[in-house]
């Protein structure tokens, strides 16, 4: 652990933006460079969420592009203004303490820049690993139990997690009624014990869903006969069918959503290396994300099914239960931006619902803060000690910089004793010493 009163005396330039003297050229770099990556991250996610989401017209003309500025400025932002309040730092303080160079410096910028941002998208960061796929499968519980429960995630407004929760599993595992009172009118089959005004009636498929028309009659042939149980909410189909359409489906949604992210760098090499077309289509990853969610959906609904016919009756909790295994499903898609994610709007789901049952206390922008301080806690992980921080948050700061996050000078930080350039071999910056500072330390790296 460094001492936080120890410092050094160097400039900004021999320590932080090696690449050129000049503190606002350095800020201006890095802001153009956050930009453009951040813009390449944001626009097609946001396409792809309106496609699958089935926006209307008026979303892509009037909220589709101001969506897309809103968040590249918000990264953009969080990269730029770190580099600026480390050069203001460093004129403030006159030195450079264990503290000022990682958390000093994206403590104000993170929460500068998380103001442009919508609340609902607040994401917490942690530096350390974690068991990912336990982890997901826990989160993947809690979150299951809560959507089945009232059909909605978090209380948080705009909240589009439950959003999505509804798109990969369907209304039709809201827990809307107790499934003992259809007693009442389920005295029929018990396998199409349904209300008799929400039996849906056949209608002919339109000519603009003649495939999936298609693909509903052949797996009704395949399962025609198959059971569904009275508690069952899927009227239109048995629990097998029900549990293999959703995994086609979510599996179709995970592979064209990777092949998307994957076009705009397939097509510019496409000139030079036409076998780029070929390898867009049967990129492995483009199958792993697939599997992940059309595993997620068909275990999640199997085991749900599997559990009202068990038990007769379909209850909230088998939720905890059907999401810990459909949890599992992480062993084809290694994600830790997923887990991590998941796992921070769960603690921010916790806290809202312990709000409302008047356990916790209220705290105005608290989530604010909390981001704030656990990005500031990352930075300082990636400039003292890139050992203890995740492998893909760094991999994601090297691309936000364009790299420039690995060109600082990490062996004058070694005096604080946390093995600062322990990953970086000899790596030495070439300077300049027209701008060297005056007082110059012993530790300075010979160039």
């Amino acid at each position: 652990m460094a001492a936080l009163s120890k410092s050094i005396p160097h400039s900004c330039y021999e320590i932080g933006h090696t690449w050129s003297s000049s503190c606002t050229t350095s800020t201006l770099q890095v802001t153009a460079g956050a930009l453009e990556v951040s813009f390449k991250i944001y626009a097609p996610l946001y396409l792809i969420a309106a496609i699958l989401r089935r926006r209307k017209k008026d979303y892509y003309k009037k909220r589709l592009l101001p969506e897309i500025l809103q968040s590249t400025s918000f990264l953009t932002a969080n990269g730029g203004l770190y580099i600026a309040f480390f050069c203001i730092l460093r004129k403030l303080l006159g030195r450079f303490y264990s503290w000022s160079a990682g958390f000093g410096a994206a403590l104000p910028a993170s929460y500068i820049a998380i103001l442009i941002e919508r609340k609902s998208r607040l994401a917490l960061t942690f530096p350390h690993r974690f068991p990912l796929i336990l982890l997901f499968c826990l989160t993947a519980s809690l979150y299951m139990f809560f959507f089945r429960s009232v059909g909605q995630i978090t209380t948080v407004k705009g909240d589009y997690v439950s959003g999505c929760g509804r798109f990969i599993v369907g209304k039709e595992e809201i827990l809307t009624h107790s499934c003992l009172a259809e007693h009442a009118y389920g005295q029929g089959s018990e396998r199409d014990g349904q209300p008799p005004d929400e039996r849906p009636e056949h209608m002919p498929a339109s000519r603009g869903s003649c495939i999936r028309a298609f693909t509903r009659k052949l797996l009704d042939s395949i399962c025609k006969h198959g059971p569904r149980h009275r508690c069952c909410k899927h009227y239109q189909d048995n629990c097998i069918s029900y549990c293999v359409k959703g995994f086609i489906r979510m599996f179709s949604v995970g592979y064209l959503i990777q092949c998307c992210l994957k076009v705009p760098s397939a097509f510019r090499q496409a000139f030079t290396k036409p076998s780029r077309l070929l390898w867009l289509l049967y990129n492995k990853e483009n199958f792993q994300l697939g599997a992940f969610l059309g595993s997620f959906v068909s275990i999640y609904k199997g085991t749900s099914c599997l559990l009202r016919w068990m038990c007769n009756l379909d209850d909230e909790l088998h939720a905890l239960i059907a999401g810990f295994l459909a949890g599992t499903s992480m062993f084809f898609y290694k994600s830790t931006t997923i887990s991590m994610y998941l796992f921070s709007k769960l603690v921010e789901t916790l806290y809202f619902k312990g709000i409302e049952a008047g356990k916790f206390p209220y705290f105005p922008e608290a989530d604010t803060v909390i981001y704030a301080i656990s990005t500031a806690i990352c930075f300082q992980a990636a400039v003292m000690e890139v050992q203890n921080l995740r492998p893909s948050y760094w991999k994601f700061l090297l691309r936000l910089t364009k790299g420039r996050f690995a060109l600082m000078n990490r062996k004058v930080l070694d005096v604080f004793g946390t093995e600062a350039s322990k990953h970086f071999g000899d790596f030495t910056p070439k300077l300049d010493p027209r701008y060297f500072m005056d007082e110059v330390s012993p530790e300075l790296p010979p160039l």
